[in-house]
């Protein structure tokens, strides 16, 4: 895979990017909480859990199943499992894609509007992730599904805009967002058709993917145009 460093887009309306710099920061914050002493039974009682989830029908107060630590409703953990994460490499991966493209989107949407955006889509993937695992009792945490509603938004914005990516680690390159993107999404796709293998919850993303790409459309600013008509390629 790739991780994004830049790209050449200037904000239009807002003059600094507040939304995306607090998810930012509080899912940072909330890390180093982790590292500083927070135990994983305690972290899992934020974490959405899908037996947990639809054993309360999805709206009841808490399940409190045999992880949890505090008595958290099950429909907060809907939003309360994007802010935190397994470990550094998790952390910074999405705080990446979040800090180089959620300014655009945040651009596009307004404050407001982003902010709901973005858990609204943290919302639609962990509900993918429930109906698909629903005999699942592992804990699901990150901000992937939220990130991943943003990276659909920008690629339904801007697919003309160049990306500086850092592919495999370790080697800079420069293409449109069109390719970087559509690259990521298309392997996100891939992964939810073949055997699950790993940690990663692929649908968590795919959820995001879709709710992102369907929430844009309604919730841009008048005016802000899609696929970047009006713009000319660079």
């Amino acid at each position: 895979m790739f991780l994004p460093l830049y790209d050449e887009n200037s904000l239009k309306t807002i003059p600094f990017q507040f939304v995306t710099l607090g998810l930012i920061a509080v899912n940072v914050a909330l890390f180093l909480v982790k590292v500083g002493g927070m135990d994983h039974m305690a972290i899992a009682s934020f974490a959405v859990v899908p037996t947990d989830l639809i054993a309360v029908k999805y709206i009841g107060g808490p399940a409190m199943g045999p992880l949890d630590r505090f008595a958290i409703p099950e429909w907060a953990t809907l939003v309360s499992y994007m802010f935190f994460h397994f470990d550094v490499f998790h952390l910074v991966g999405n705080m990446l894609f979040l800090w180089v493209f959620g300014d655009n989107v945040e651009d596009a949407l307004g404050h407001v509007k982003f902010l709901i955006f973005y858990l609204l889509c943290g919302v639609a993937g962990a509900l993918a992730h429930t109906v698909v695992a629903s005999e699942s009792g592992t804990p699901l945490i990150g901000a992937s599904a939220g990130v991943a509603g943003v990276i659909a938004a920008y690629l339904m914005l801007h697919p003309k805009v160049h990306v500086w990516i850092l592919v495999m680690r370790i080697i800079p390159l420069k293409i449109s967002a069109a390719l970087a993107l559509g690259f990521w999404v298309l392997m996100q796709v891939t992964m939810v058709l073949i055997p699950q293998v790993g940690p990663v919850a692929w649908w968590a993303h795919i959820g995001g993917l879709v709710a992102g790409a369907l929430l844009v459309i309604i919730m841009r600013r008048p005016g802000v145009p899609l696929f970047d008509r009006g713009r000319n390629k660079a």
